[in-house]
């Protein structure tokens, strides 16, 4: 894997008392931000060869608004540990997916931003910095290990 694209879910709809926080639909809003993050994605040429998903509701409509706009069919394979995932977790998950020149992930925090910074600066402790529709462009230097990754992009809406 050469090129790592980490988008965090956009804005949901608040929990309900009682609701799965699995079921969280996007709000208006955060269907916007995730085709905006889709446009940024196309305009910067961004082609992902496999697009892995958290498959929490909030996620996947991001992921489906998202991908319309540089590959409309994309297969979008729904992976249930991306889900309150660690950085650890996420990495044994990418582990399995070396052979894709490109992975675009969307999933949630805190995973995403620490694994940011676990891929980029070596260390994955409290790390703020991925808001909704938040994408991280990360260029991987070799193995996925930490440290071995550049931050290329950094985008939110």
């Amino acid at each position: 894997m050469h090129e790592l694209i980490l988008l965090r879910h956009a804005e949901a709809l608040s929990e309900a008392s009682g609701d799965d926080d699995r079921d969280r639909a996007l709000s208006p809003r955060g269907e916007q931000e995730a085709l905006a993050a889709g446009r940024w994605l196309a305009s910067h040429g961004a082609r992902p060869d496999r697009v892995l998903c958290s498959p929490a509701l909030r996620a996947r409509r991001t992921a489906e608004l998202a991908t319309r706009a540089f590959a409309p069919n994309a297969a979008i394979g729904l992976c249930e540990e991306v889900y309150d995932a660690t950085p650890g977790e996420l990495l044994a998950l990418l582990d399995q997916h070396t052979d894709a020149r490109c992975v675009l992930l969307v999933g949630h925090n805190p995973g995403f931003e620490r694994l940011v910074a676990l891929l980029v600066e070596g260390r994955s402790d409290e790390f703020r910095g991925m808001p909704p529709a938040g994408l991280a462009v990360l260029h991987l230097q070799g193995d996925l290990e930490p440290g071995a990754a550049r931050l290329d992009a950094f985008w939110s809406p």
